[in-house]
Formats: structure tokens, sequence, C-alpha cells
């Protein structure tokens, strides 16, 4: 099995300053093409660090993608420390110092002198393109690992793993079939509650079970080699079965997509009336370009379920929309909801524990509670439904 690591470099992703998102869509991008990552780590800008854990992981991994420190500035050192490891000189890239010019005075301005260091990396090196950026990358061989160096942006790095380095991991490696990985996101139950009642089931050889959860879903994912396919369907069909009405969707489909692709299916339009979710609810959806009448985002008011039931209808009516989804105020850990529909009015009350997560996971989880009112009854489900951890106070159809 080709051992492939990842390097990611620089003190604000050592500090956790940024998110490194380059990280998880690698992860991805391997895994899909049977390349699944073996380890990754961060180390903050410091030479001797970089120099240390080079060479550290050149004696174990196969391949490993530096991430960072391609840049201009002086806490860039990924090239200086990669000539370092291999004990070789820096070489100026004549033709990519040219470009880097011509780039700048394309767009009406000079190249600064610190930029000159962009087009350097170490002797014997191969050079990596990056037609979106200044930062040239590199490939090279210390001891047995074949290293790529690649710029932090993540537009300049997505394209030069892409473009560059995984057409010359295909060339060189006779590579596996890709993984297997069956996913299912649920809504409703607790992580433990699922495993409580998925983990006593016997699993196929070599294949693995996992929990992934994300306020306010609990994702499933099932992983193992493409010649226990069949195997692993059997089980999923199983965890279908414990899920039940907690499944909103499987594979990679996210709610949003789902709701705008079946409002489309059915020809039905949209209207959105907003207070504790503040828009949060209709920008999902129009990110999703689902099919949307007029909506309103009202500061917060008290307001009963079936005054918020009845504000749903009359949104409908004011807007031509075929249907209209309402979340109301939230009051001392109160939330109501209503859908209006050609076939009713249902309207429900939950109260949240405002003391176990944060206003911004509270807004998330109603978001989520309404988009489900609205799949459940696209699905022909009960509309009105238990949430797990959040108490069901009030129903209502209308």
């Amino acid at each position: 099995m080709i051992r492939v690591e990842m390097l990611a470099t620089g003190d604000e992703v050592l500090h956790g300053q940024i998110v490194d998102s380059n990280a998880a869509w690698l992860a991805e991008v391997l895994f899909q093409n049977g390349l699944p990552m073996t380890s990754r780590q961060t180390v903050g800008d410091d030479i001797n660090e970089l120099v240390t854990v080079l060479t550290e992981r050149s004696k174990v991994a196969d391949v490993l993608i530096v991430n960072g420190g391609l840049g201009p500035t002086s806490d860039d050192l990924s090239a200086q420390a990669a000539a370092k490891a291999a004990g070789v000189p820096l070489v100026m890239q004549e033709a990519w110092l040219a470009k880097m010019e011509a780039f700048f005075a394309g767009r009406g301005r000079k190249m600064a002198d610190s930029n000159r260091k962009q087009a350097e990396i170490p002797a014997g090196a191969e050079m990596l393109d990056n037609p979106v950026g200044t930062a040239c990358g590199f490939a090279m061989q210390l001891n047995r690992c074949w290293i790529f160096f690649t710029p932090g942006v993540p537009s300049e790095y997505k394209v030069m793993v892409e473009q560059q380095i995984l057409p010359r991991l295909k060339a060189r490696f006779s590579l596996p079939a890709p993984p297997v990985c069956l996913r299912m996101t649920t809504f409703g139950r607790g992580e433990s509650d699922l495993a409580s009642e998925i983990e006593p089931l016997p699993l196929p050889e070599g294949v693995v079970m996992g929990y992934r959860a994300s306020m306010p879903i609990i994702e499933l994912k099932l992983n193992g080699p493409a010649s226990k396919l069949a195997e692993m369907e059997q089980f999923w069909q199983q965890v279908r079965a414990i899920v039940g009405e907690s499944v909103i969707f499987e594979g990679t489909e996210i709610l949003p997509e789902q709701v705008s692709r079946r409002l489309k299916e059915q020809n039905l339009r949209l209207a959105v009336s907003e207070q504790f979710t503040a828009g949060l609810l209709q920008w999902q959806l129009a990110s999703a370009a689902a099919p949307l009448a007029a909506g309103n985002v009202l500061p917060a008011r008290s307001e009963t379920l079936s005054e918020i039931v009845a504000r749903g209808s009359q949104l409908a009516r004011d807007t031509g929309a075929d249907l209209a989804l309402v979340v109301g105020g939230m009051e001392e850990g109160i939330l109501a909801f209503a859908l209006h529909t050609p076939e009713g009015s249902w309207g429900q009350t939950v109260k949240f524990n405002v003391n176990r997560h944060g206003l911004k996971a509270r807004q998330d989880v109603a978001a989520m509670m309404a988009l489900n009112m609205l799949r459940r009854w696209m699905n022909g489900m009960e509309v009105t439904t238990g949430h797990g951890w959040i108490d069901v106070v009030g129903t209502l159809k209308a």
C-alpha cells in the first residue's frame, strides 16, 4: 500500500488562526483516487523544525504533499527548508521569473524584489506549473519519498493537485480501485443513540463504520474495499432500517439542495418568513437555487402557534406561492414553526435547552428543522415529529 502523507505549514495553521480546509479537501480527493491519506501533521514557520520534519517523513512516507510556505515573505520557508534537507542550493528558474514579471506588468505594476524568491527551487527539483498564481510548486526525491511542495492559497493549491500532482502519481504508481464510501446523513437522533443499535451488527471483514457529529446532523459512513461492495450494501440496508425516518439524505446532496430539487420536480414555489433564523433559511435555499416567492425576515415578536400557522397561510396567499414556511421568534427556549401546503397547514412548537448550545448552533438546528418539515411533507411523511434532544411541546393541524 502506498503511504501518502500531508504536511501543512504555517504558524497561522498550527495555532488555529485559520481552518485548514486544504487538508480536508486533499483527503477526499486522494480517497476518491484510491490513495487514502495515511497521516497528516502541521508545523510552524521554523526552518529547523521544517527540515527535521521533512527529513523524518521522507524516511517513512512514499509520497508527501507539503502545503504552504511558497509565498514572497520572510516566513515562507518551504523551498529553503527543502534545499537544506536535501543538501543542495536553491536555483533560480529564469523562465518562471520572467512569467512572474509579465504577470505584474500586465496589471500595470512592478514586481517587488521579494517576489523573486518564488522562482527559486532546490537544485534537481522538478518545477510544477501554477497557472493561477505567482508561486511555482516543485517536486523532489528525498530519501525514499517523493515530495510535492504546493502553495497554501486554496485556488492555486487545488489546481496544482489536480493538474500536476495526481497525473504524476497515476503515471508512477499502479493505483488500487478507490475504496467504497457509503454515506448517510441523519437528523433527529443522537450519535450514541444510533451507535447503540448499529454497533452490535456484525461488520464485513475489512469494513469500517464511522460516525461524525456536526451540529445539527449525524453523518454515518461505511468505508471498505470495492471487493466488499455487495456485503457492504447488505449491511447498509440494516443501518437504513435502524435509522428509519431520521435519514434526511444519502450520498453528498445536502438538505437545501434536495429540497430545491424536489420543489422543481413537483413544480412548487415556496415563500419563507423568518424571525429566529434571521434569513439563514432563505440564504440556504437561494444558494441551492430553490424556486422562491417573495419572503421576509421579521423582528422577534410574541406569537401563539395558531398565529404562526395563520401567518404561513396568509404569506402563501399574498405571494401566490404554493407553499409557505415560517420560523417564529424564540422566547425562553420555545420556538414555533409552520408549514402551509395545498393540503393544509401544520405547526409545531419545540423547546431548546438554551444553555446547551450557542446562538449560531441553535439557528442552524432551527433552519434544519424547518427544512425537514418541508422534506417530510414532500415525501408523504408525517410533518411534525420529534428531534432527539429537542422536545416537541405542541402541534397543530389546520
